[in-house]
Formats: C-alpha cells, sequence, structure tokens
C-alpha cells in the first residue's frame, strides 16, 4: 500500500475517529515524515525492523540542547507516532510489522518540581490586597492548587461559574470532560475577585491595566497561559521563592497533598484527568517520608 496515501488515513483515522487534538496530528504527521524520508519508504512493506533499527541510531547521534544528542524522550514521541500507525495498519488488516516489535527507549524518572507548604503558602498570600489585579491574582493562585487544573484548564473557564456549588466540570486533553472541586478559599478568593470587576466579558480571567484610565476603551482580553506563567513567577519572586515556580507546580502541589494526607493514587489520577496511571504515579514519592517511618518503627524489633 502506497505509505502517502496510507499516512493521510492515519492522520484522519486518528483526529475524526480517535478524537485527538490538531496538535496532536500535526506532531504524528511530522514524526512519521522524517521516518519515512529518512528510511526511504514507498510502501507499508517497505517498513522493517533493520530499518527502524537504523532510524533509530540516526535519532541517537541527532544534536539535542548544547552538547547533547537528542533526548531519548524525545526519541520515543517518533515511536510512539510509528506504534500508532502500524496499529492501524494492523486494524485495516494490512500486512506489515508488528507494532509490539518496537520498544521504547528507557527514560530517567521524571523529576519534579515542588514548592513546601510553606512556600506555597508565600505564594498565595504575596498576592493580598484589595485591588483587582490582586484579587484576580490571588483568585488564581488558589484555584490552581485546589483544584490542579492544567493552566491551559483554567485560561478556558468562564465568568458565569457556579460558586453555590464546590464542584466544577472542566474540558481537558483529548476534549475529555471531568469534575473538579473548588476549596472554600479558592470560591471566596473568586467572588472577590468577581465582585471587583467592572467589565462584561464572557473569560473568568482577564487582563488589568496597572493603572486603568477613566475614558479607557480597552477592552479587556482572556488570560493566556504564558501571561499566568509570568505572573506566577513575579509573585514567587516576591514570596522569596528561589526555585523555578509556574502552574504546574501548583498542579504538582494539588497532587501531592492529597496523597500524602492519604487520597488513594486512582483518585488522584481522575481529579488530574490522567489519562493512564503511569503518569500519576510520579507522584508516589511523597509516601518515601511514610515508608521511612514505618521503617524505623518496626525494622529490627526483634533482634536482640
Amino acid at each position: 500500500m502506497d505509505i502517502e496515501v496510507m499516512k493521510r488515513q492515519f492522520l484522519e483515522y486518528t483526529e475524526i475517529e480517535r478524537g485527538r487534538a490538531v496538535k496532536t496530528i500535526e506532531n504524528y504527521d511530522h514524526y512519521l515524515t522524517v521516518f519515512f524520508s529518512h528510511a526511504q519508504i514507498k510502501d507499508t512493506k517497505d517498513i522493517t525492523e533493520e530499518k527502524i533499527r537504523e532510524f533509530r541510531l540516526w535519532l541517537n547521534r541527532q544534536p539535542g540542547t548544547g552538547k547533547d544528542s537528542m533526548k531519548r524522550k524525545t526519541q520515543n514521541y517518533y515511536l510512539i507516532a510509528l506504534r500508532a500507525f502500524l496499529k492501524f495498519l494492523r486494524k485495516r488488516d494490512i500486512e506489515g510489522l508488528s507494532p509490539e516489535k518496537i520498544e521504547l527507549a528507557k527514560v530517567p524518572d521524571r523529576s519534579l518540581d515542588l514548592i513546601t507548604s510553606t512556600e506555597l503558602g508565600r505564594l498565595i498570600h504575596s498576592a493580598s490586597g484589595t485591588d483587582e489585579r490582586l484579587l484576580r491574582d490571588r483568585a488564581i493562585m488558589e484555584l490552581l492548587f485546589s483544584t490542579g487544573l492544567r493552566v491551559s484548564e483554567l485560561c478556558a473557564l468562564n465568568s458565569d461559574i457556579d460558586l453555590s456549588r464546590d464542584e466544577l466540570s472542566v474540558r481537558g486533553k483529548g476534549d475529555k470532560v471531568r469534575v473538579v472541586f473548588i476549596s472554600e478559599e479558592a470560591r471566596e478568593a473568586i467572588r472577590a475577585y468577581l465582585k471587583s470587576r467592572k467589565d462584561m466579558e464572557e473569560a473568568l480571567f482577564v487582563n488589568v491595566p496597572l493603572q486603568r484610565k477613566v475614558d479607557s476603551k480597552t477592552t479587556p482580553t482572556r488570560l493566556t497561559p504564558r501571561s499566568i506563567e509570568r505572573l506566577i513567577k513575579t509573585y514567587a519572586a516576591k514570596a522569596g521563592i528561589t526555585k523555578k515556580v509556574t502552574p504546574h507546580v501548583l498542579r504538582h502541589s494539588f497532587a501531592t497533598d492529597l496523597l500524602s494526607n492519604g487520597a488513594d493514587i486512582r483518585s488522584v489520577q481522575q481529579l488530574l484527568g490522567h489519562a493512564s496511571i503511569n503518569t500519576t504515579q510520579i507522584y508516589t514519592h511523597v509516601t518515601d517520608s511514610q515508608l521511612r517511618e514505618v521503617h524505623k518503627r518496626f525494622h529490627g524489633k526483634s533482634k536482640v
């Protein structure tokens, strides 16, 4: 089967039937195109273990950041796209290489950027005040920690949020809807912010001029993920936190707070909106202190 024809059908299938995001489709297209070009694939039967092995060697020798070669995590993106393509061929009963033949490269365990509970408190309280901008930024940080939302999910929220309830439906990755829960602190912060607003914009969080002019006709616009990243960075510096702090760090804090207080990992997976439990496993390090206490209390008691 002509490889370009099958690639187009695969991308259409992934977008329409699998419901993947447009960005994902673009990435798959890029990864497959690079492989087909390098390995000189013209037909589906041209995909062999030997060509994949040669491609992996080539990827591993490509430059990455600095003096290092391409990261293995990045190399795996190409292999994941190729494996998905081979699964599609098998689903269409087209003879070809088995997707199980492709093994992903081992990558180091992901490290987490974390802040302490004391630092988290200083971060949130650094946006104290009655000014609209401060009220907005306090609400943003309270909501991020209360719900574990991704910054893109937070930016998509609208001002018609129902604050009489302690739960909220959000649409996350893969267009999947999940329920998150709002703490009383977050609800009060959002109420105070909305009360201070004078505009009628649909977005929950909008930009606020440093000095609002009386005759200004500038229409507020929805905050972007990048603008929220910048404001979190500013408040981290104001709070005297030298670590890198991003909206995703607050998502990490949300997850580790739940697990360290006894929540089960499956529940945390659902609250975070992770498709795979493997993604949530990165947070299990928070139980290390509990395991250390168990070891201290029970190990070696029978030794004379």
